[in-house]
């Protein structure tokens, strides 16, 4: 997408904009917590948020972020991990539906359940906020599988902490051979999230990324792949003290924002059945 392409598609958001839009989630306790956090981080070019993708109360912070962004008028567009690329709510109204939201973004419920994410797609279409699909699409991930240049985006030791990180993230049931084509798979995502932010940045307001939290890692994910002039803030929601997988470093994230911890589940046995026998 060309520069004067994304300014359309700004345009097209703008249009019909009420000056204060009637958001859904308003004056909550918790609500006026995340706004008073977020305005510590603020001004900036970009926000990425970092989710845990199960935590429901990350997505309820995640609709708070873009109501408070909203209604201050701060909100130059979301960008989402769990849309490809060249899909956008931009030519909806404000007063569209959500199965029109679906539509547009032609949205995957198996992955990335609806419930979990309308309400803040739904709080930014009701404000003529822009959402866009940010991922790589699934028909170049192949090409990035083999593309060599991609084990040269990251400094090396953050090219090795990104291979580690994919290998404990499938606790450790890859084989060798895997990671390599898996990381670069990981890096062509956060480029690809990086060159959509860059088409959406509007002086004065911000663009919001929602993305799983490695993708915010400001070591390792998108924010490596940002414009050095491009002023980005990275939130981790972190469920409970203990989840995670070590990128709480001081220089991962500009902020950590804890909520209460998940039932204890074995992610790993769950994904041990689903892998086939040959990758074990």
């Amino acid at each position: 997408m060309t520069a004067a392409a994304a300014s359309l598609l700004l345009a097209a958001g703008c249009a019909g904009r009420p000056e204060m839009p009637i958001l859904e989630q308003t004056g909550s306790r918790s609500a006026l917590e995340t706004a008073a956090r977020l305005g510590k981080l603020l001004p900036a070019d970009v926000l990425l948020v970092g989710e845990q993708h199960d935590a429901a109360e990350h997505h309820r912070i995640e609709q708070h972020i873009v109501s408070s962004l909203a209604t201050q008028g701060l909100l130059a567009a979301v960008a989402l991990e769990m849309a490809e690329v060249g899909v956008s709510t931009a030519k909806l109204k404000p007063s569209s539906t959500e199965e029109q939201a679906r539509k547009a973004l032609k949205w995957d419920d198996k992955a990335w359940p609806w419930q979990d994410y309308g309400p803040a797609v739904m709080t930014a279409v009701r404000a003529g906020v822009p959402v866009l699909g940010a991922n790589l699409p699934t028909d170049q991930m192949q090409a990035s599988v083999n593309d060599s240049k991609l084990d040269h985006q990251l400094p090396g030791p953050a090219l090795k902490a990104q291979q580690q990180a994919i290998r404990i993230g499938h606790c450790n049931l890859l084989p060798e051979s895997q990671i390599t084509p898996m990381t670069r798979v990981q890096i062509a995502r956060d480029i690809t999230m990086a060159d959509t932010i860059h088409q959406l940045v509007f002086p004065g307001k911000t663009v919001l990324l929602l993305a799983g939290n490695g993708h915010a890692d400001r070591r390792l994910g998108v924010p490596q792949h940002l414009r050095a002039d491009l002023k980005a803030k990275s939130i981790h929601l972190r469920a409970g003290q203990g989840q995670g997988q070590g990128t709480d470093t001081a220089d991962a994230f500009d902020s950590v924002w804890t909520t209460p911890a998940l039932p204890d589940t074995d992610h790993c046995a769950k994904l041990q059945a689903q892998l086939p026998a040959a990758t074990r």
